[in-house]
C-alpha cells in the first residue's frame, strides 16, 4: 500500500501488475476497504495493471470534513488518475462505488475504457434512510451498523460456510471511521442518477446478486433499460457478490474486459 498526498488530503492505493498493461481500477463499497478486492486483484494482475484505493473516509485514506457528495467521490478518482499519469481505465465499482462509476460515465467518459457496475443502483435507498444512518453512527459509533451487516452483505449459506471471512469484513466495518462513514451516507442521500444514466455511452456491464436485498435485480434491470447497450449478469450471491461468488465474478470481469 502507498499513500498519495493530493493537497491536504491523503489517499491509500495499490498499483500492481505488469508495467504497460491496461489499467483496471477497483473501487470499494460503503464500510469496506480496498481489501475487499483481494481475490479480483490476484486474478486480474496476471494480465492487467490493477489500481485499488480506499474511498475517501475509509481505510487509510483521508477522513475530511463532511458531508461528502457524489461528484466529490468521482473527482477523487480523476485526481488519483491524474497524479499517477493514467489516462484511461477499466473501472469496476461495487455498491456506493458503482454510483461513482456511473458519475464518471456521465461526466468523464474520456477516462473510461469500460465500466462495471456491481450490486448498485441509480438511486440507493432513500435520503431519509441515509440521513438517519449517518446520525446513528455519529451518535453511537459503528457497532449498531456492523451488528447487522452480515445479513445485508451475504446469504445465510455463505455466512455458515465462511464464518471467518464474514467476520473479517464485519470487523472492517466496525473499524471504519464514523465520520467518514456518515459523510459517505450523506453523499448517498443526495445521489440520484436515474435520469442522468441515459447519457452513459461507455461499454458497461451490470452485475446483480440474485439474493441482494440492498440493490436488487430490479434496480440492475432498470439501469440496463437506461444505459444504451449495457450487458447484464446475475450471480448467486447477496450484496457483496465479488466476495461471495468470487470465481463467477472474476470470470465476468475477464470476459468483459478482454
Amino acid at each position: 500500500m502507498q499513500i498519495l498526498t493530493l493537497g491536504a488530503e491523503n489517499f491509500a492505493y495499490t498499483l500492481d501488475g505488469p508495467a504497460g498493461a491496461p489499467v483496471v481500477m477497483l473501487a470499494n463499497s460503503l464500510g469496506t476497504t480496498m481489501a475487499m478486492w483481494d481475490r479480483q486483484a490476484r486474478f486480474l494482475q496476471q494480465r492487467y495493471r490493477v489500481l485499488r484505493y480506499d474511498t475517501r473516509g475509509h481505510g487509510q485514506s483521508t477522513v475530511s470534513t463532511g458531508p461528502y457528495a457524489l461528484p466529490q467521490l468521482g473527482n477523487d478518482v480523476l485526481r488519483l488518475l491524474d497524479a499517477l499519469a493514467i489516462e484511461k481505465v477499466g473501472f469496476c465499482g461495487i455498491s456506493m462505488a458503482g454510483m461513482t462509476g456511473m458519475w464518471l460515465g456521465i461526466h468523464a467518459p474520456s477516462r473510461l475504457e469500460k465500466l462495471v457496475i456491481a450490486n448498485s443502483a441509480a438511486r440507493i435507498g432513500t435520503a431519509e434512510g441515509w440521513h438517519a444512518r449517518a446520525q446513528q453512527v455519529l451518535a453511537d459509533g459503528m457497532d449498531g451498523v456492523a451488528d447487522g451487516a452480515a445479513g445485508r452483505w451475504f446469504t445465510p449459506a455463505f455466512i455458515a460456510q465462511a464464518p471467518d471471512q464474514v467476520a473479517q469484513y464485519v470487523q472492517s466495518l466496525r473499524d471504519c471511521s464514523p465520520a467518514g462513514y456518515a459523510s459517505c451516507c450523506q453523499a448517498l442521500a443526495g445521489a440520484d442518477l436515474r435520469e442522468e444514466i441515459a447519457a452513459i455511452t461507455t461499454p458497461t456491464l451490470l452485475i446483480a446478486g440474485l439474493h441482494d436485498p440492498v440493490t436488487t435485480t430490479v434496480d440492475a434491470r432498470f439501469m440496463q433499460s437506461r444505459i444504451g447497450d449495457a450487458s447484464y449478469a446475475e450471480l448467486p450471491a447477496s450484496h457483496l457478490s465479488n466476495i461471495e461468488a468470487s470465481e463467477g465474478f472474476n470470470r465476468l470481469l475477464q470476459d468483459f474486459l478482454a
